[in-house]
């Protein structure tokens, strides 16, 4: 199996290639008449899309989805969503003399391993492009959670960390970066600069939140909130690790510590007075802001040489030319919003399938 396909029962299954005529997505399962447009996906994508900054890919996409399918009227009809984005800015040719070379890093050799034949425009199937169809059914998955923010930012490139004591939401929107810390992005800009000039390429880690989550959502042992979160983040391009909550550093900590308080509040219940667990306990979730981060590597491809092999066994130095995110994480911010959102509108509906609200 290719195991295209995310989620129980609001389920996402993506098709396309980064150098193929489209990408897409079916979205199965959406509950029907929830109001739903191509203007209701469509802002998600422009943040995602490429060519919008100097520090990402200079690749000129439109992203502009067409809803195919399973809306009437206005109205999703409980029919699968079949949603299409047209490639119209491929250069196939820039990746021509790494047809038979494989990129350090990337899926080029594993991908031969596997099937035995691949698309090496771009990378195919493996390539960050296909992250524009998650972008999509994540648009419609916040339609059906109503109610539920969910915000991303991005808190560090390379060993350059933002100041929390800085931290301002407002700020993701006035600068390139997703930064929440305005000191913070105006340095990244100077760092950026420098790794792009050198032709290279840095990592970064992304923080997503999530407010407004009712206490009850997830299961206790197989199908863990936290679990489906890591799960669903893990699958975005680059991903090389998630932390809920606390993270790893919970296993630095003391009890005292790490233990989330409460409090009775003013409608009766529970007030956290902390959120180390990045509000799941048990794998539900327990009402307080789900906090989760992901760590992106550097992207691999790069014009600065590298040794590998190519198909026929001879060592090669590779130089990858074309046009490249220095920091990949920056556009991975949409992305990671938008699997969190899945994540969620299938928690909420198997929530309300055994329980009843």
């Amino acid at each position: 199996m290719s195991f295209n396909t995310y989620g129980r029962l609001f389920r996402v299954t993506t098709w396309g290639e980064s150098h193929g005529p489209a990408i897409g997505c079916v979205v199965d399962g959406c509950p029907p008449r929830i109001a739903l447009s191509e203007s209701d996906i469509q802002p998600f994508l422009d943040a995602r899309r490429p060519g919008t900054s100097r520090f990402v890919t200079q690749r000129r996409e439109p992203d502009a989805v067409r809803i195919l399918s399973g809306v009437f009227e206005g109205l999703t009809t409980g029919t699968p969503i079949s949603l299409m984005i047209e490639n119209v800015d491929q250069r196939s040719r820039d990746y021509s003399e790494i047809r038979d070379r494989y990129r350090p890093g990337h899926a080029d050799y594993t991908y031969d391993a596997k099937y035995g034949h691949r698309d090496y425009r771009g990378g195919g199937r493996s390539s960050a492009r296909e992250t524009a169809n998650r972008v999509a059914a994540g648009a419609i998955a916040r339609r059906i959670i109503d109610g539920v923010t969910i915000r991303g930012a991005v808190i560090s490139i390379g060993e350059m960390e933002i100041d929390r004591a800085n931290w301002d939401w407002s700020e993701c929107a006035n600068n390139p970066f997703w930064c929440p810390d305005a000191r913070a992005a105006k340095a990244w800009e100077g760092y950026l600069d420098g790794v792009r000039k050198d032709g290279n390429s840095v990592g970064a880690v992304i923080e997503v939140h999530a407010d407004g989550v009712p206490a009850g959502w997830g299961a206790p042992v197989y199908a863990k909130l936290d679990s489906e979160i890591a799960a669903g983040l893990m699958t975005i391009n680059a991903a090389k690790g998630v932390e809920i909550g606390a993270g790893f550093a919970a296993g630095r900590s003391k009890g005292t510590d790490m233990a989330d308080e409460m409090r009775l509040g003013e409608d009766g219940l529970p007030a956290f007075l902390a959120n180390h667990s990045g509000g799941i306990q048990g794998g539900i979730s327990n009402g307080n802001t789900i906090t989760a981060r992901l760590a992106i590597k550097p992207t691999s491809s790069m014009l600065t040489p590298t040794r590998s092999v190519n198909a026929r066994g001879e060592e090669v130095d590779v130089v990858t030319k074309g046009r490249h995110d220095p920091c990949v994480g920056i556009r991975a911010v949409p992305v990671a919003e938008a699997m969190l959102a899945c994540a969620l509108a299938d928690a909420m509906m198997m929530h309300r399938a055994q329980v009843g609200v």
